[in-house]
């Protein structure tokens, strides 16, 4: 009797330490993670403004994800501006005159970083700084203006 005891034992202890595992992997693909750094590499880009965009962001060349937001900070070397660290996939060759532009999906929506790729034979490299940037648009400005009358 007890050597059943401990076969059932053990049966549900690989049964829970299995499930762990499935929770675990399931955690990391869904929560696009990566363990070791995954296959990808970095660029930068300083805004005027990003209002809204947060670190985790997607980056989307024609409507597919090419990437994350990685890090966010104040740039005081470029007139305070932000420098966003961009983690492109490896597969994805960036040219020197792409352009950046921070968007957002519908009126209320998320904001994520888009690409447009530019037409030079010169390609960005790992640590490199994509220069044409567009900043985020204002809407609680623009409808501040409206509201008031100073829209011109």
């Amino acid at each position: 009797m007890d050597t059943d005891k401990a076969r059932l034992e053990t049966i549900v202890g690989i049964f829970v330490l299995v499930g762990i595992l499935c929770l675990g992997y399931l955690s990391i693909k869904l929560g696009k993670m990566e363990l070791m750094g995954g296959d990808s590499y970095r660029v930068y880009a300083n805004f005027d403004s990003i209002s809204g965009l947060r670190s985790g962001a997607s980056v989307e060349i024609a409507g597919v994800e090419v990437g994350r937001v990685e890090r966010i900070v104040l740039d005081p070397k470029q007139g305070y501006t932000a420098r966003v660290a961009l983690r492109i996939d490896s597969g994805i060759q960036l040219q020197d005159d792409v352009i950046a532009s921070v968007r957002t999906r519908g009126i209320i929506g998320d904001k994520y970083v888009q690409l447009k790729p530019g037409g030079s034979d010169v390609l960005l490299k790992d640590g490199g700084r994509i220069r044409e940037t567009e900043s985020a648009i204002d809407f609680e400005g623009l409808i501040s203006k409206y509201i008031h009358g100073n829209v011109d």
